[in-house]
């Protein structure tokens, strides 16, 4: 009885906001909606803030732009390690998943459902990681981007493409069970914990579900990027 109660009131933030029919289907609005809409809001208000301290930079250098610059150099040396001279195409596009994965996997602090919870947005930036990579793998390489394929024999095609084919679903998939593990664990602690251990006790493992986590998750997604980047540069 103890674990059917706890079961029916276990909750992991997912839920139907809005129904919506268009063009004959039906849509929801649900909670990953709203924490989108609220992670891309605050990356905007940000970016604006950013642009403005920057451009009214002066002798008298704040502590926001000292934040900026030495935050913009860690990116530069991360790009800069793995792509090389090539760092400065790619990262703005690396910066900004960064800061949208990061601020997404933080989001749980806040009471919102990760946005990177929900496997439908980690595929997509899968995906766009990977138009990206073969878009500068047929740049770079021509035809040889397709006869590397059949490399060094015809007989290993088959695993190379499915190879091609994978690393979109496992960097998506990496984010999305890490984030979703978190969920879970919050999720279940707090459905099934008594009252005083819902206090103060989840704190702890919201550093390491949200933060910790949150932190080492947007990192190695970004890596694997550009080491698949990187490996279509030449």
């Amino acid at each position: 009885m103890i674990l059917l109660s706890a079961t029916k009131s276990l909750s992991f933030m997912i839920k139907g906001i809005y129904k919506y029919n268009l063009f004959g289907h039906e849509v929801w609005i649900t909670t990953t909606t709203i924490s989108l809409m609220v992670v891309v809001v605050a990356i905007l208000i940000f970016g604006v803030f950013a642009r403005r301290a920057l451009m009214k930079a002066d002798d008298n250098i704040g502590a926001f732009q000292n934040f900026l610059e030495y935050a913009y150099e860690l990116l530069e040396t991360m790009a800069g390690g793995i792509l090389g001279e090539n760092s400065y195409r790619f990262i703005n596009y690396i910066g900004t998943i960064f800061l949208f994965i990061l601020i997404s996997n933080l989001s749980g602090l806040l009471g919102l459902r990760n946005p990177t919870g929900d496997y439908a947005v980690t595929f997509l930036l899968g995906m766009v990681t990977f138009f990206i990579v073969h878009y500068q793998g047929f740049k770079n390489r021509r035809l040889k981007h397709i006869t590397v394929l059949f490399e060094p024999t015809p007989l290993l095609a088959p695993l190379n493409i499915i190879g091609e084919l994978a690393n979109p679903l496992s960097i998506s998939l990496r984010l999305f069970a890490n984030v979703l593990s978190g969920v879970i664990m919050m999720g279940l602690w707090y459905s099934m914990m008594p009252l005083w251990a819902k206090i103060g006790v989840p704190a702890f493992l919201h550093v390491y579900t949200d933060v910790f986590s949150g932190c080492i998750q947007t990192y190695v997604f970004c890596m694997l990027t550009m080491v698949y980047i990187d490996d279509k540069m030449s």
